[in-house]
């Protein structure tokens, strides 16, 4: 039996595969009714632990578009979680009512988790402040729309790049295409992760640079992804209030830019783009979100295996220059869901130069 692909990270697709998907979704958008009926009789299961209306609607219209159908939660009190319901017992049941499961959870690692106890595949759709690979997919895909290419380009990412997912996801996936480069914009407190600017450092994947406001780092970039300051992820709201309006996107800064600039955003914004740069060419964030659609329905035609060839008899490793192995260390990371739930067996990964991550959310290990 071969074995059940999930996405729970961009890098679980290789860029031959990405490709594959682009392609499938550039085919889709061309002639849509030719899809109708491609999911006919296919159930999905929307596992919301945590707002969302892009994603979600985004999956569901996706699935409802290749005739499948929908069902789900997007209030986890509404679910046996607020009995106390664990994920492993909760992917272990839908699976049997499901054929493919998507998942939105607070909590860092928790679509991983889940991937490890399902017969089904799962789709990462957000994990705490940890990845987001289908916004990211939807990034791709708009990248390659505008310039015709993933590579040879310098992208700017913009606002909360600490907690913000999609900056992190963006940056992995980017950073495998040669020759791009990266502009971290950022209040310091807000600043790209240090496993994230490690990982570039290690792997010499791509350059990157760090400033402090948008005036600093637009003249230059190909690509401007802004994100909103996450009120929802900050524990001090003081702080929050002190620098919610530190990277704010106007006409004034835009005439800063290149004529060729595009303007990302995963969306919602709050007030860090002004509503006037919605109507510069270069603003592409609508776009952008209704790629996000084709793109979901291109996934999970490709993970249900629709096209007929996506497995093609192979058994694929994720990434075949690491090893995943059990230990008793734990992960020190108190939003992984190792520490939510610590029945789970812990999981590190192994890098050639020796450097261990937690399987689940991706935090360096610290031995004591």
């Amino acid at each position: 039996m071969l074995q059940i692909r999930h996405l729970i990270e961009p890098t679980d697709f290789s860029v031959k595969e990405l490709e594959d998907l682009f392609e499938l979704a550039d085919l889709i958008i061309d002639d849509p009714k030719k899809y109708l009926h491609q999911c006919d009789g296919k159930i999905m299961v929307t596992l919301f632990y945590e707002p969302s209306t892009r994603t979600r609607f985004s999956f569901e219209a996706a699935m409802m578009r290749l005739g499948g159908s929908v069902l789900g939660f997007s209030d986890p009190n509404s679910s046996s979680t607020a009995k106390g319901e664990n994920i492993p017992d909760t992917i272990r049941i839908v699976s049997g009512y499901a054929d493919i499961a998507v998942m939105r959870h607070p909590v860092e690692g928790a679509p991983k988790a889940a991937s490890l106890f399902s017969r089904i595949p799962v789709i990462n759709a957000g994990d705490g402040g940890h990845q987001h690979p289908t916004q990211t997919l939807t990034d791709l895909y708009t990248i390659r729309s505008k310039f015709g290419r993933l590579h040879d380009l310098k992208v700017g990412i913009c606002g909360d790049l600490k907690y913000g997912r999609t900056t992190h996801s963006l940056v992995k996936a980017m950073a495998r295409y040669p020759g791009n480069e990266f502009v971290f914009i950022s209040p310091e407190e807000l600043r790209m992760p240090a496993y994230i600017c490690d990982d570039l450092d290690r792997s010499g994947a791509a350059k990157y640079t760090e400033c402090r406001t948008i005036e600093e780092g637009i003249g230059d970039v190909d690509i401007l992804y802004m994100t909103r300051i996450q009120r929802e992820r900050f524990s001090d709201l003081d702080e929050y209030d002190r620098i919610k309006d530190s990277c704010i996107l106007n006409m004034d800064k835009m005439k800063l830019a290149k004529e060729d600039m595009i303007v990302l955003h995963p969306l919602p914004r709050v007030n860090e783009i002004h509503y006037e740069v919605d109507n510069d060419k270069r603003a592409c964030y609508f776009e952008q979100a209704e790629n996000g659609m084709y793109v979901r329905m291109s996934l999970i035609m490709l993970l249900l295996d629709e096209t007929g060839d996506f497995y093609n008899g192979r058994v694929l490793s994720v990434n075949d220059s690491v090893m995943s192995f059990l230990e008793l260390d734990r992960c020190r990371n108190p939003k992984c869901i190792t520490q939510i739930e610590p029945s789970l067996r812990q999981r590190f990964i192994t890098y050639g130069d020796g450097i261990k991550v937690c399987d689940y959310c991706g935090a360096v290990l610290q031995k004591g």
